[in-house]
């Protein structure tokens, strides 16, 4: 089973997933994480491009392969990485259950963006302009949508593991 979280950054995605990693064992993959690692090594600097996706895929297939449920967590934002990861799940003969969160909340999104802890040493959050700017283009196809404006953490994680029974 892959499941993959996108959505903007403090829509709740990393909240969501940490709940979901709690009740669910998975191998748990953060892009976040992954670009911040290859900064540090200094693979890449500053804009990554899709380095810490490709690696990201790459981690999903193996763990698939040996019969993991493996949940990623990323913004996901573009048409291309949305099929990337069906292709992974495909390559595995698993399943996926492909998750977009929102936060329709405007206020409370921006709140989220601008007070947010940040837990990867190195990583420089993004300010709300960038949020709003950044390249996320609509979701086509089917696909869970979940709002974290109006669902706690726990409710939304037991919505989305409820969509891996099916």
């Amino acid at each position: 089973m892959l499941i993959v979280l996108g959505g903007l950054p403090g829509s709740g995605k990393t909240t969501i997933a940490r709940e979901i990693a709690a009740l669910l064992p998975c191998t748990y993959l953060r892009i976040d994480t992954i670009e911040q690692a290859l900064r540090s090594a200094g693979v890449a600097a500053g804009e990554i491009g899709p380095a810490g996706y490709v690696v990201a895929y790459g981690l999903a297939r193996s763990n698939l392969s040996l019969g993991q449920a493996v949940l990623a967590d990323c913004v996901n934002p573009l048409p291309v990485t949305r099929e990337a990861w069906r292709a992974v799940a495909a390559d595995a003969s698993s399943p996926i259950v492909e998750v977009e969160i929102v936060c329709s909340d405007t206020a409370e999104h921006r709140r989220r963006v601008e007070q947010r802890s940040i837990d990867i040493p190195g990583l420089v959050p993004p300010a709300w302009e960038s949020v709003q700017r950044h390249d996320y283009e609509p979701w086509s196809g089917p696909h869970l949508v979940i709002d974290t404006a109006s669902l706690s953490a726990r409710e939304a994680a037991q919505i989305v593991l409820s969509h891996t029974r099916n």
